[in-house]
């Protein structure tokens, strides 16, 4: 790098030291020599450029004026060139550079300006072709880590060789691909990918609790798909360090997109696994080999198991979930299928005990995958095992209808199984989805029909009836009504549908019609 010291070490410009400056001010980088004899160099001298200069100007100006107009101009130093009538350094000048801490060199009368151009030039032509030579022996080992298929944390490793620097690559979804020197939490991964959401993204984000980091876009074609992440300010890094950071995150978008590639395959995969399990005997001889392919051992116990975030109106499913799901199972040491849909995530698993059992990690399953999303409640429908692949649909079946239920309950369980949720599950599932859309519409249709031209509460009024277990003082209070008022409204849905809620059986019926109607 051009420095003043590194001219004062060319012996051949004969450069002596008067005024050494401030706070390493010697090793500062120099941009280049600027040769000058007006008073007021000022308007042509450049942000750390040194002041190359005979003094013609001292019988014009004061060297305290000089130098000051100098320090505006934000000059690295001075070079005071000795000539035949004036063999010493003005001692004004030397003070005025020492009161402003900048650096002031004489060059003897023997050795011209030019020669200390040359030298500039020599410098930063050995550090251009230093640079170079850099990005090329780096860009060598990027493709040589990436084509050996040592991933983002090899990418990470060779430019560690290099500079001792902290480290990571976190993707939009807040998930921490590789890291290197650098710890971050989950709190931390989050803030990067929300700054990876702004356009353009920022040259730097806080990730708080006082940590900033450098920022440097992978994979950006449109809209970044992650992140190299640099845990120091952008300021605090060298020229060096950012030309390595910039380098090495253009790499990883061709690491980030052959991990997206193979993620789209092995979704694509599972979910043909999940059509291959419900079709039935028409493909059921090819799920084996496909179990296979994730590691997933066809012939052993199999479990399944689905999920959603909860509420009627929330999202089932975001993009990125199913990854989540895929991290915690790897992380439990268990392989499996898992597939993304619009209205749950499914992941068929070889079945163990213990702690490895679906109904005692789901719990757990749900609060890692709800953390991921910033706090959205999880829910997770269970079935029973199966002993091997030829039975997988009923509990592929089960599961799902388990977390559409779970779904749709504001408390409760996050976890259950199809079993636990009611006997008149395992009545209506045994049913096909026409046969329940029919069942429902027999009953429903002439409330849903009265409610529609009155603008009525029949079919409210009749559910929250059946969700109180038939107490009217508690239905009323719940919504908010007489209870007089509720009686003449029950009496309306009897006339309408022909079933008395006072009658056990005619009770079964409204609330078997008004769950298929929920599960059609």
């Amino acid at each position: 790098m051009l420095t003043l010291a590194a001219l004062v070490a060319d012996p051949d410009l004969e450069l002596r030291v008067v005024v050494p400056g401030r706070d390493g001010a010697m090793a500062g980088q120099v941009l280049w020599v600027h040769n000058t004899e007006l008073p007021d160099p000022g308007p042509y001298v450049r942000e750390h450029e040194v002041v190359l200069t005979n003094g013609l100007w001292l019988d014009r100006t004061d060297p305290a004026d000089f130098v000051a107009r100098v320090v505006r101009a934000g000059a690295a130093g001075i070079i005071f060139g000795l000539r035949v009538e004036r063999r010493d350094t003005p001692p004004a000048l030397a003070e005025a550079c020492r009161e402003a801490g900048l650096p002031l060199l004489e060059i003897s009368v023997a050795v011209p300006f030019t020669a200390v151009t040359r030298a500039a030039a020599a410098i930063q032509a050995a550090d251009r072709q230093s640079a170079l030579m850099s990005l090329v022996r780096r860009g060598d080992e990027l493709t040589s880590a990436l084509s050996r298929g040592a991933g983002a944390s090899g990418v990470l490793e060779v430019l560690r060789r290099e500079h001792e620097l902290p480290l990571a690559v976190v993707d939009r979804m807040g998930r921490e691909l590789a890291s290197a020197g650098a710890g971050l939490d989950a709190g931390q991964t989050r803030a990067a990918a929300e700054a990876l959401t702004r356009h353009p993204p920022p040259l730097e984000a806080d990730l708080g609790a006082g940590t900033r980091a450098a920022l440097f876009p992978v994979g950006a074609i449109g809209d970044a798909d992650a992140a190299l992440l640099c845990l120091r300010p952008v300021a605090g890094l060298t020229r060096d360090e950012r030309d390595a950071l910039e380098q090495t995150a253009r790499y990883l978008s061709l690491e980030v997109a052959r991990h997206q590639a193979v993620q789209a395959i092995e979704m694509r995969f599972a979910v043909e696994l999940l059509d291959m399990v419900l079709s039935g005997a028409q493909r059921v001889a090819e799920v084996p080999g496909r179990l296979r392919a994730f590691g997933v051992d066809p012939d052993g116990p199999l479990a399944v198991i689905a999920l959603a975030f909860a509420g009627d109106d929330a999202t089932a499913t975001l993009p990125g979930m199913a990854e989540a799901v895929t991290d915690f199972l790897l992380a439990d040491g268990l392989p499996a299928v898992v597939a993304a849909g619009s209205r749950d995530v499914v992941a068929v698993l070889p079945f163990r005990s213990g702690r490895q059992s679906p109904a005692a990690f789901a719990p757990r399953l749900a609060a890692a995958v709800s953390h991921r999303f910033s706090g959205g409640r999880v829910v997770v429908g269970l079935a029973d095992p199966v002993s091997g692949a030829a039975g997988l649909r009923e509990p592929l079946s089960r599961s799902r209808e388990a977390c559409r239920v779970l779904r749709g309950r504001r408390g409760g369980p996050v976890a259950a199984s199809f079993a636990e949720l009611g006997s008149y599950r395992l009545l209506l599932e045994s049913h096909d989805e026409q046969w329940r859309y029919t069942f429902a519409d027999v009953l429903l249709g002439p409330l849903r029909e009265h409610d529609r031209a009155r603008d009525g509460d029949l079919e409210t009024t009749l559910r929250a009836f059946l969700d109180h277990d038939g107490q009217w003082a508690a239905t009323a209070a719940a919504l908010f009504v007489h209870v007089n008022t509720l009686r003449n409204r029950l009496a309306k849905v009897t006339e309408l549908t022909g079933r008395d809620v006072g009658r056990t059986a005619d009770r079964v019926d409204l609330f078997l019609a008004l769950e298929a109607a929920q599960s059609g």
